[in-house]
């Protein structure tokens, strides 16, 4: 993401978004913050600083292409909303969101459209007792 957006147009309403957002990110190999404007390099225990960003003033943290993030946020119970676009096409293979052996996670739909290609974006809570 850091090699394609920062270099896009400002006209496109998505690249000037992101771009101007703060961006935190979790990596396992990088040593150096990214060159991308607004980023920060999470280090050490990556659920510890993400539940201390979600206790901050401001707007909602969103994960991007991240399963493996996903899975540890959802192991520390730090997800409060999935939002997933459920496209009309069977590959047949590829990463899974949830892991084998996870706990079971019950879910809450509160939202869900359909766009105009038929790609259903259905988004949930979890269940928390």
């Amino acid at each position: 993401m850091a090699a394609f957006w920062p270099s896009q147009p400002d006209d496109d309403p998505f690249a000037a978004t992101l771009n101007g957002l703060p961006k935190y990110v979790a990596s396992t190999t990088l040593s150096e913050p990214l060159e991308w404007r607004n980023s920060t390099l999470l280090q050490g225990d990556v659920a510890k600083a993400v539940a201390e960003l979600k206790q901050q003033p401001g707007g909602n943290l969103v994960v991007l292409g991240s399963g493996e993030l996903v899975q540890t946020l959802m192991e520390n119970d730090l997800v409060d909303q999935f939002a997933l676009s459920i496209n009309p096409i069977v590959v047949g293979r590829g990463k899974r969101l949830f892991r084998d052996g996870s706990s079971k996670r019950p879910l809450k739909l509160v939202e869900s459209t359909t766009s105009s290609t038929g790609v259903l974006i259905a988004t949930y809570e979890p269940e928390r007792s």
